[in-house]
């Protein structure tokens, strides 16, 4: 067939040519499914761009942005951090920035790695599917920045920041955790519709007799007052929705601007839960096209060992006495787990069959592959697929930390019910309830003190740091308008064991 390049050179006639070869392999090959794609070169300040905008190409102006900008364009500069060598949005078509000061080996590397890997887990995989709408996110990214635009000419630089400030603080607290119904437009205008006639048949003409009540600017003419909003129930988790929905205080715009942040908060939402299996699919589909194209005689040896050289860094995996330990990196353990579900396809032994009956020798590596991609995040990844051979090369045991006890205890080792627990202890730390506390809304009443109560269940005797707890309720009392209520309450009972009011 000839080699695709030579040298390290690359120009976009190039990069057309590897990007067909790749694709013939993914697709014909590999049975991948992608969007189309769409491929950015860009310089290194774009990329640091990139980075301070959550790697979105477009977002409303915030300062957390700047800072975020100024701080890891200081740390690029004085060489305490690279670059990655490439960002991918999830959107359709699929958007995949790339460096401009990468070699061609590495442009090969990022298409591989983004326009195929990545590409066909965000089409595929239920989480994204279910949850983010990768046919509208351009268009809704161009509304919210112009909408926050135009927000700070109307209403000023500050009002808009307080909003989006609070908002931001939440972020953690502003997703659905479970799938609700979708609306379609008819039924959105619909809902529409019975608010606004709640609010007539609930209007109370005295309230024109207060003084002052219903200027423009004043606050209190956007608290509607009568009973409970049709469309609140309790408990609710996604504080970020209650208070664009039901806040006493929030006007119009300000409601948007909230909604904003949680429509971004929730796209992101499936890339926290699949970020091991993400990156070990991307990494198991680029060493396979790479692999591949060498074999084909596509790419020369030297081409090859420059790109293990960078696919090795990345897959590297420090050991837990090395100072650099902080985690399994989620390359190595999801590259790891997918090379493992491969040979237990192909070349399984005894131990493989017990383990794992559903595939071990079906002799469709790439089949099987493909189903976990789209059917798992990553706490259901490593449950039903880290076996004990991926265990024993990294040399996982279970650490246990106890209070009254001075040491950590190894609680299991590498046997056959040591296996099992470890996976279950790994497992639980991936599933996504321990990323952020779960605090609940359980009581707002709307036609009295309007004070908003919530709930936090210690799991595990753990609280919330007080400090901060009682910043982000600041943030939250913000939004709310009235006094807010966090009680937390003793695990598997109705204990009060704290308690802070904010407003």
């Amino acid at each position: 067939m000839g080699l695709l390049y030579e040298g390290n050179d690359w120009d976009f006639q190039k990069l057309d040519t590897v990007y067909k070869a790749c694709e013939e392999i993914a697709l014909g090959e590999l049975g991948l499914s992608v969007y189309p794609n769409q491929i950015e070169v860009i310089t290194s300040e774009q990329m640091l761009d990139a980075y301070s905008s959550a790697g979105l190409p477009l977002m409303y102006r915030h300062w957390s942005f700047g800072k975020r900008f100024a701080r890891d364009e200081n740390l690029y500069r004085a060489g305490y951090r690279g670059l990655a060598y490439e960002i991918v949005i999830n959107s359709n078509p699929c958007i995949s920035y790339m460096m401009e000061e990468n070699s061609i080996v590495m442009q090969n590397l990022v298409i591989a790695h983004a326009c195929f890997g990545h590409n066909h887990f965000f089409k595929n995989n239920h989480l994204f599917k279910q949850w983010t709408d990768a046919d509208g996110i351009l268009d809704y990214l161009a509304f919210a920045k112009k909408y926050v635009e135009e927000c700070e000419e109307r209403h000023g630089l500050d009002a808009v920041e307080r909003i989006l400030d609070a908002a931001h603080a939440l972020q953690g607290q502003g997703v659905h955790r479970y799938p609700r119904r979708k609306w379609t437009l008819a039924e959105e205008e619909r809902r529409a519709q019975d608010r606004r006639i709640h609010e007539e048949t609930t209007y109370d003409s005295l309230w024109s007799t207060i003084p002052g009540f219903g200027d423009p600017g004043d606050d209190r003419a956007t608290a509607a007052v009568g009973g409970d909003l049709p469309g609140l129930y309790l408990p609710e988790e996604n504080l970020l929705y209650l208070c664009e929905k039901f806040s006493p205080r929030l006007r119009p715009w300000e409601r948007e601007l909230v909604r904003i942040v949680r429509v971004l908060a929730q796209y992101f939402y499936p890339q926290m839960q699949t970020k091991m299996s993400n990156e070990g699919c991307a990494t198991s589909v680029h060493y396979a096209i790479m692999t591949r194209l060498h074999q084909r005689e596509q790419i020369s040896d030297g081409a090859f060992l420059e790109f293990l050289r960078s696919h090795t860094a990345v897959v590297a995996q420090p050991n837990f006495t090395d100072r650099h330990f902080s985690g399994w990196n989620p390359y190595a353990l999801g590259f790891a787990i997918m090379r493992d579900v491969e040979r237990a396809c192909l070349e399984p032994d005894d131990e493989d069959r017990r383990w794992f009956p559903s595939f071990a020798g079906n002799n469709d590596a790439w089949g099987t592959l493909r189903g976990a991609w789209a059917d798992y995040r990553d706490e259901s990844m490593i449950r039903q697929f880290l076996g004990p051979k991926v265990i024993r090369q990294f040399r996982m045991v279970h650490l246990a930390d106890r209070r009254n006890e001075d040491a950590y205890r190894i609680a299991d080792i590498h046997d056959e019910e040591g296996y099992r627990r470890i996976r279950a202890q790994l497992a639980d730390e991936y599933d996504p309830t321990h990323a952020a506390p779960l605090i609940e809304a359980t009581g707002a009443d709307l036609s009295g003190s309007r004070k908003l109560a919530l709930r936090y269940n210690c799991r595990g005797g753990n609280r919330l740091h007080e400090a901060s707890a009682r910043q982000t309720l600041k943030c939250l009392q913000t939004l709310w308008g009235y006094p807010v209520v966090l009680q937390e309450v003793e695990e598997g009972s109705d204990k009060v064991i704290g308690e802070q009011v904010v407003g």
